[in-house]
């Protein structure tokens, strides 16, 4: 197995908003400023497994006593544009979520009643005084939530496949004015066919985190330590994207069929890793 792999931590994906510079107000910006021009910054490969030695940990932490001031930072058209990881706040609402991926007594095991009690208390106090906070990543383990690629079309696609030193990366990235207005087209389309359906408020969740944002920035979805769980040659024909947007835009047409077949083209890709998860 290459050293490369060796070190990666599986199976998180993430959608990510990179704000300018000009969106944080001061002495957060200036930290920002200098913080871009830094070497060596980390990695998404650093903060997960920071969070992940922090589960390890006796007695347990999973939320960190600090907020990290760390960031993931991107240039686009000569303008500076940060990812906060926030990494606290997001430790908190995933403790929020846990119920939903475990059964109690597994959880009461990972997680005791005890710490989760105390980090809820802390929560609460600690969102008494941000009530405005949101976290600019949101993660997902073992898939890409179908709204996530609502948000993106084909030719923002990037794969690069890996090799014994670099990792094999899948990513989007569009404009925001972009994305809220593919989310507005999805849900027109989705509200027209259907009723309901999870997809539906799935977007309409992600649609209002977008609104929180700097309307200059930029949104990711990157597939993160995902591709190392997919089949071999499967990453090289994944265009979930392009099929997500053929589906809303045959609902759009009446097309029903049409619609089926590319959400059938969706089901059969990720199979594979829902498989894998369940034998996990």
């Amino acid at each position: 197995m290459p050293k490369v792999f060796s070190v990666i931590v599986p199976y998180a994906t993430y959608l990510r908003v990179y704000e300018p510079l000009a969106a944080f107000p001061e002495p957060e910006r200036g930290h920002w400023a200098r913080y871009a021009r830094r070497p060596g910054r980390p990695s998404y490969q650093d903060e997960l497994r920071r969070a992940l030695t922090g589960l390890a940990s006796t007695p347990t932490a999973p939320v960190p006593a600090r907020e990290s001031d760390d960031a993931f930072v991107l240039e686009n058209d000569g303008v500076v544009c940060v990812c906060p990881w926030r990494t606290r706040l997001r430790g908190w609402q995933a403790l929020g979520e846990l119920a939903e991926d475990f059964p109690l007594p597994v959880l009461d095991v990972l997680l005791p009643p005890a710490v989760r009690h105390r980090a809820t208390q802390d929560y609460e106090r600690w969102l008494a005084d941000n009530p405005d906070a949101r976290p600019w990543i949101r993660t997902s383990t073992w898939q890409v939530p179908i709204n996530w690629f609502v948000l993106f079309s084909d030719d923002e696609r990037e794969y690069v496949k890996g090799s014994e030193d670099e990792a094999t990366v899948l990513r989007y990235r569009t404009p925001m004015v972009q994305a809220r207005r593919r989310v507005a087209r999805g849900l027109r389309a989705l509200r027209e066919a259907v009723d309901e359906s999870p997809l539906i408020d799935g977007l309409v969740d992600v649609g209002r985190w977008l609104e929180e944002f700097h309307p200059r920035s930029l949104v990711e979805l990157d597939y993160g330590g995902l591709v190392h769980a997919l089949p071999a040659g499967t990453l090289e024909d994944d265009h979930s994207a392009a099929d997500v947007a053929e589906g809303i835009a045959a609902l759009r047409r009446g097309d029903g069929e049409g619609a089926g077949a590319a959400y059938g083209r969706l089901v059969e890709r990720w199979r594979a890793v829902r498989d894998l998860r369940s034998a996990n």
